[in-house]
């Protein structure tokens, strides 16, 4: 039972940081977010929810295999609660203070953060390592969207 219970807390913390700073920036995206000039590749704002949600649940995966594997690396937990707290704050500074300078910034260390996990995860379990592959695919988009979005506005 304790594996199973192990599985569903370590998907359940970054879906509900997700959702946290989802429920809090949510405003911004029908008045500020729609009234910015856009990309031509900007995706349609009903693909980001499933985006993510998807992103999170293999987070979630990814750490419970680390932790799987006794004795857990207290560094391994560090790098992930570091890229985890710099993927709730983009949100905050992107639509809630609807800074894209600074937004543009903090998501450079979030992508830096993302590679150094996946480097360290893929150390300690291959396939831990390799499944955070398209989060940093998804937030090297996000960069050139808000780069772009930076210099557009």
């Amino acid at each position: 039972m304790r594996k199973p219970l192990q599985l569903v807390i370590c998907i359940l913390i970054p879906v509900l940081v997700g959702a946290v700073s989802g429920y809090f920036t949510a405003e911004s995206i029908p008045t500020w977010y729609a009234g910015l000039q856009k990309p031509s590749f900007n995706p349609p704002n009903y693909l980001f929810g499933p985006v993510w949600t998807t992103l999170y649940i293999i987070m979630g995966i990814s750490c419970y295999r680390i932790i799987s594997r006794p004795p857990v690396d207290r560094r391994l937990m560090v790098i992930y609660a570091v890229q985890l707290a710099l993927n709730f704050l983009w949100s905050f500074i992107f639509f809630y203070f609807q800074a894209l300078d600074w937004a543009l910034v903090e998501i450079l260390l979030l992508w830096g953060s993302i590679l150094t996990m996946i480097i360290l995860f893929y150390k300690t379990d291959k396939w831990a390592g390799l499944m955070n592959i398209p989060y940093l695919l998804w937030v090297s988009f996000a960069t050139v969207l808000n780069y772009s979005l930076w210099v557009l506005n």
